[in-house]
């Protein structure tokens, strides 16, 4: 999002997604806004049809043990050995759609994740975490191969308890492929993006405002 405004509509959203779950208490400002807004990793997208904001992402991109993220709060214990192994890691939070075009368009949920996996492809990260409630753990793990790390547990402002799954990009990219095209980035020969880095003659992404990957490991 790159507008006040725009961020705004993804906060609204993300309210009255979570209110209508039961994931949230009613708030006068009608808002669901956190301190992991304000983090210097942090990435909101908004996915729009027809003009309209139809869902919204919040991506962290974690280098090393020294940034933050929503699960890094909860569930650090697993996080930073991958961290320390000089794995990387993108972690999507705050996944919300509006309710009405949700059941219009069914396969908005696979294009929503998408920006995760482009951010996968471009800098090369290893794994995605997948921080759900238990009932929705089945579509992670059917969907994008998701394996269960943590059972639920207390997840920040939400009062219902989220688990851990996480995703092996390097090695499932293909398979996620097969089974969603639209959700991966193809190279120009038709094969997934799933090596590090991007390919030759893709188009230029806005790059992430965190440091270069060589200067963001640490082993802390």
């Amino acid at each position: 999002m790159e507008t006040e405004a725009e961020l705004d509509a993804v906060l609204r959203l993300r309210y009255e997604a979570y209110l209508k779950e039961g994931a949230i208490e009613p708030s006068k400002t009608q808002k669901l806004a956190d301190a992991f807004d304000d983090t210097d990793n942090v990435y909101n997208f908004g996915i729009y049809i027809d003009g309209e904001l139809a869902s919204a992402l919040r991506l962290h991109v974690l280098f090393n043990v020294r940034q933050v993220s929503p699960a890094m709060e909860s569930f650090g214990e697993f996080l930073v050995p991958h961290l320390k192994a000089d794995k990387l890691i993108v972690d999507p939070n705050r996944f919300v759609a509006d309710y009405r075009l949700a059941r219009l368009y069914p396969e908005l949920p696979y294009v929503t994740l998408r920006p995760a996996y482009v951010a996968c492809v471009h800098f090369g990260f290893d794994l995605v975490t997948m921080t759900v409630r238990k009932e929705h753990e089945a579509f992670y793990r059917r969907a994008v191969f998701a394996s269960p790390i943590c059972p639920p547990r207390p997840y920040p402002l939400l009062s219902k308890p989220i688990g851990l799954l996480l995703v092996d990009f390097v090695k499932d990219a293909e398979r996620i492929l097969r089974r969603h095209p639209y959700g991966i980035p193809r190279r120009p020969n038709g094969k997934p993006c799933s090596e590090k880095g991007q390919p030759p003659g893709a188009p230029a992404a806005k790059p992430f405002r965190s440091c270069p990957r060589s200067r963001q490991r640490g082993t802390d």
